[in-house]
């Protein structure tokens, strides 16, 4: 999903991944002794329409078509190949 969100970061060697989207950073570690579980994240971009289009481009699953929330997003919500979810979200109104 780096491109699909344009991230940036490093993934050092022993150490979790520092990953930035936006204003944001990630860190993602390997699981270690714990069992795998996927991740659950909300988004926000500057047009989820161009975010979700870029998405299944790069072949994430589509969970919920772009749509208007009664709290004031623009939301959609994929899957990657790993099960991890995105919603993709901008603000249409405060």
């Amino acid at each position: 999903m780096r491109s699909v969100f344009d991230a940036s970061g490093d993934v050092p060697s022993g150490r979790p991944a520092e990953i930035r989207i936006g204003d944001s950073l990630i860190q993602v570690a390997s699981t270690g002794e714990r069992s795998a579980f996927p991740a659950f994240l909300y988004v926000y971009v500057d047009d989820a329409d161009r975010i979700f289009q870029r998405a299944l481009a790069e072949g994430a699953n589509v969970i919920e078509e772009p749509s208007d929330t009664p709290y004031g997003d623009r939301r959609a919500m994929v899957s990657d190949s790993f099960g991890n979810v995105y919603q993709i979200a901008h603000v249409i109104r405060d």
